[in-house]
């Protein structure tokens, strides 16, 4: 098995996802991880909550990993994404890509991340003192 995707409700693992991308084949792991900021266009964020349409989101995101396999010699990739409520710190997302040589692996994480929060049914809404606004509605 050369990808896994996961749309979990439990804190994800940076370190499991790694593990889990790292072989002897790989000369080189790029890994992104999305974080909670604290602040959005200067605003305070208390939190941010997330929604899935979970069976076409985990079609979308297979078809994306399968892009960036068509594109670069990639050898292992993974998107894991959160759901529900997380505060300022905790991460949503985790894209990590293995190859012989990090070139492939940098672009094919961007390609990957960049094109999942374009096209992935996932919604995030952004809680502030003074109220709230979903954003990043997708198909």
């Amino acid at each position: 098995m050369n990808s896994q995707i996961q749309i979990l409700s439990a804190p994800l693992d940076p370190q499991f996802a790694i593990d889990w991308i790292m072989s002897p084949e790989s000369g080189g792991i790029d890994v992104f991880i999305g974080t909670v900021r604290n602040a959005t266009k200067g605003k305070p964020v208390v939190r941010l909550e997330f929604e899935a349409y979970e069976p076409m989101a985990l079609a979308e995101m297979e078809k994306i990993i399968q892009q960036a396999f068509e594109k670069w010699p990639v050898q292992k990739a993974l998107i894991h994404h959160r759901t529900g409520i997380l505060n300022v710190g905790e991460i949503p997302v985790i894209i990590a890509v293995s190859a012989a040589h990090r070139a492939a692996a940098f672009d094919a994480c961007r390609y990957i991340i960049d094109t999942l929060k374009q096209t992935v049914p996932i919604w995030k809404k952004e809680i502030f003192e003074d109220g709230e606004v979903w954003v990043a509605a997708h198909p």
